[in-house]
């Protein structure tokens, strides 16, 4: 490639964790782009990437989801976007590879470690069990979003589990001051979420079948929200990796970290319940 315009995954964290594809193209780069908005490194493995290809530049969402300036600069030279995890993970980067494509500018990838094929495996949960995927975002401006819940309600109530992903904007705009969602702050938003949709439940169609079965799935899950089993996975993927089987409740006395996941289990097997019960609290 003489230019154009390479998306590259950098695994959940550290140099470790990314293939030798990724280092070299990133090395070989002309430019490199740190997308910092979907997902973060730690400064400090950051700082380590930067000694090993080169120097880096950090973009945000403006930057990625308006790539003038990035596309332009790929007609010309090799530019790398490293991005946390596998690249097209996000429907922002896929945007990008359409954006470049429309551009005339060759798009390549260069795949990484994404958390949503490891945690399933770290934890012990079946894949073949999860249902949709969603994200605990902050209550921006104090509006409180429900959906999450609502996601993780109809998921539970088929017998599907739910990775939640957690968020790292309280601004939502996507710019900079990213602050990662820390388990007491996840508590938090689920208890808002419960009881914002508690409050709206009358408001909800009841005209088919499924509708009936959503509206069932939200009440059942806010009856005891407290109590809900959830696994904290932390900072997955690197030396500070950790798991715990624990309460909502409970996440107000999880230890905080770099970046954190939920997974909300369905009616675990026997197999499942012997997997989960590694993490609970001794």
């Amino acid at each position: 490639m003489a230019a154009g315009l390479i998306l590259i995954g950098m695994g959940p964290g550290g140099i470790s964790g990314m293939t030798r594809a990724a280092i070299e193209a990133a090395k070989n780069a002309d430019y490199r782009r740190y997308e910092a908005y979907t997902a973060l490194w730690s400064n400090e493995d950051l700082e380590a990437l930067e000694a090993e290809i080169g120097d880096i530049q950090r973009v945000m969402r403006p930057e990625v989801e308006e790539p003038v300036e990035l596309l332009q600069l790929a007609k010309s030279n090799i530019v790398a976007l490293l991005v946390v995890g596998d690249p097209l993970q996000a429907t922002t980067h896929v945007d990008l590879q359409l954006q470049a494509q429309e551009a005339g500018v060759e798009c390549s990838v260069v795949h990484g470690v994404s958390i949503t094929g490891l945690v399933t495996g770290a934890v012990g949960l079946s894949n073949y069990r999860f249902g949709r995927q969603t994200t605990l975002t902050y209550p921006y401006g104090g509006w409180v979003a429900t959906s999450p819940l609502e996601v993780i309600a109809l998921n539970k109530k088929q017998g599907l589990h739910t990775l939640a992903l957690l968020d790292l904007d309280p601004t939502g705009e996507g710019v900079g001051g990213q602050r990662p969602m820390q388990p007491a702050d996840a508590k938090d938003s689920i208890l808002r979420m419960g009881s914002k949709l508690l409050e709206n439940l009358d408001n909800y169609s009841k005209d088919t079948p499924f509708d009936l079965l959503k509206c069932e799935s939200y009440s059942e899950i806010c009856e005891d929200l407290s109590s809900l089993m959830v696994v904290l996975c932390s900072d997955m993927g690197t030396e500070k990796q950790s798991i715990s089987y624990l309460s909502v409740d409970d996440l107000s006395n999880a230890k905080n970290g770099g970046l954190h996941c939920l997974i909300v289990p369905a009616s675990p097997s026997d197999v499942e319940i012997s997997a989960l019960s590694r993490w609970s609290k001794k």
